[in-house]
């Protein structure tokens, strides 16, 4: 669904909300041209207590900390970007949706440099459902290793969350889709398994959990950490930082991704190779229960976690 098909009609930037249609920055805006913008993804659920945003407080962290790797200054500070959220998505009645907070270098000079360029900050908001697609949560995605590799953090940060290194992610996706497949797996520069375009990997072997670390050139995830914790709460053994090879892949009795996008989502199968019985396994199904029941307030574990309207 695009955009104009949506009930939207408010932006915030740089402590005004405009009309979406007003919403514009110039075509010599320096992070057009290099890629120099920073960004969260975050949902909004309509929650059993009333919307709530989910783990606002740590993408606003990892925000802020993706900007202070690229020496951009955000001048608003969290509390006036949490009370402009509210109120955007109180201004256009959204109840369960996703928010795109993004910063970047604006427009005044185009040289590499952005030493001149102010920084913009905006806040959008919209309707938006499962992102691979409300059957992939129960029946699965089919994948492939992409042959694109992921950068390694030695050549640009992968700690931190930047609008120009997204071109890996569409490179393996759109290959992937091109291929009839739903998404992709990305390995490292070594050959293991690094993520997928924009979800962490997580595996199921006998009854442990495994997932990739920094160290394999990830992003690591918010959705991914609170994975984590609800596995852990769960008595199962997660080893966060795992080494995981192509192969694994393959063999392994489940394979899930993980996201604020994607959420929960099951992989039922990798380059047309059925992962377990090629369906959702009772693992990830176990822990998707929980996911769901976590962040629509079915359960009252980690309200700390939540930002109410």
């Amino acid at each position: 669904m695009g955009f104009d098909e949506m009930d939207v009609d408010t932006i915030w930037k740089n402590g005004e909300f405009l009309d979406w249609e007003d919403a514009t920055t110039h075509v010599l805006t320096h992070a057009l041209h290099y890629g120099s913008g920073v960004f969260e993804g975050v949902r909004c659920y309509d929650t059993e207590k009333g919307p709530a945003i989910f783990r606002w407080e740590e993408h606003l962290e990892r925000l802020f900390d993706s900007a202070k790797m690229y020496d951009m200054e955000i001048e608003h500070d969290r509390e006036e970007i949490t009370a402009a959220t509210v109120e955007l998505l109180d201004r256009q009645d959204l109840e369960s949706c996703y928010i795109r907070p993004i910063a970047y270098y604006g427009y005044d000079t185009l040289g590499v440099s952005p030493a001149d360029c102010p920084t913009d900050l905006v806040l959008a908001a919209w309707p938006w459902g499962a992102y691979l697609g409300e059957e992939a949560l129960n029946e699965g995605v089919d994948v492939m290793v992409s042959s694109w590799r992921k950068h390694a953090s030695s050549q640009v940060p992968t700690n931190v969350k930047t609008t120009g290194l997204y071109v890996n992610s569409m490179l393996a996706g759109e290959e992937a889709r091109r291929n009839g497949y739903v998404e992709a797996i990305v390995l490292n520069k070594e050959g293991n398994v690094a993520e997928g375009p924009g979800e962490n990997v997580f595996m199921v072997n006998d009854g442990e959990i495994y997932t990739t670390g920094p160290a394999q050139s990830i992003l690591e995830g918010i959705t991914r950490d609170t994975v984590i914790t609800l596995a852990e709460d769960r008595g199962y053994t997660v080893h966060d930082e795992a080494v995981i090879s192509r192969g694994q892949l393959y063999t392994a009795d489940e394979l899930f991704f993980t996201g604020s996008a994607a959420e929960v989502t099951p992989i039922r199968s990798v380059d047309d190779t059925e992962i377990g019985s090629g369906t959702r396994g009772p693992v990830t199904e176990e822990l998707q229960g929980a996911f769901f029941d976590l962040v629509e307030r079915r359960s009252d574990d980690h309200d700390e976690w939540f930002t109410y309207l």
